[in-house]
């Protein structure tokens, strides 16, 4: 099945949110809770949506995940240069895509777009207590750069050296 990424627009900001909250229960029902609902509400998300930010995954035309794609992270990243990298945050897949493919999708075209774009790495974060995850993006070929608190949370943050691309 082939598996496709565009833009989200405003009127997908209900789906974008619908699948971040998905992700979000079942986490919370296995005793991981990651992210609070009221930061993933179409109200809480509507501008970082309308502003072009988030992405939708389809498989066969239905929405199966979302990714949040930006230039710059001064949160997470406050230590580095930002013109050098892309970064992803709120990677989720609806459970019924669930076992990588929807994923790795959203991640390999996150590579290519920061490829297209000269950056020379894609950045992400995710929470250092979560060893599974951390395995998902090893695997991808994510390598492991530094643990950060930040605020409330202590996170284990990831990067992805791009392929630089040759004329």
């Amino acid at each position: 099945m082939y598996i496709s990424i565009r833009q989200a627009t405003i009127q997908d900001t209900v789906i974008v949110s619908d699948i971040l909250l998905e992700a979000a229960l079942w986490l919370q029902q296995r005793g991981i809770p990651l992210w609070h609902d009221s930061e993933l509400s179409p109200e809480y998300i509507s501008e970082d949506v309308a502003n072009g930010l988030f992405f939708i995954a389809e498989w066969a035309g239905e929405p199966a995940g979302t990714i949040k794609f930006q230039l710059e992270d001064l949160v997470f990243w406050p230590d580095i240069p930002q013109q050098e990298s892309a970064f992803v945050h709120r990677l989720a897949v609806r459970r019924r895509y669930s076992g990588g493919k929807v994923s790795s999708a959203l991640l390999a075209w996150a590579v290519e777009r920061a490829q297209t774009l000269g950056k020379l790495y894609l950045r992400l974060d995710c929470e250092a207590s979560r060893p599974q995850l951390r395995t998902v993006y090893e695997s991808f070929g994510f390598r492991y750069h530094s643990d950060r608190q930040v605020g409330a949370f202590f996170v284990s943050r990831y990067e992805y050296e791009i392929p630089q691309q040759t004329s």
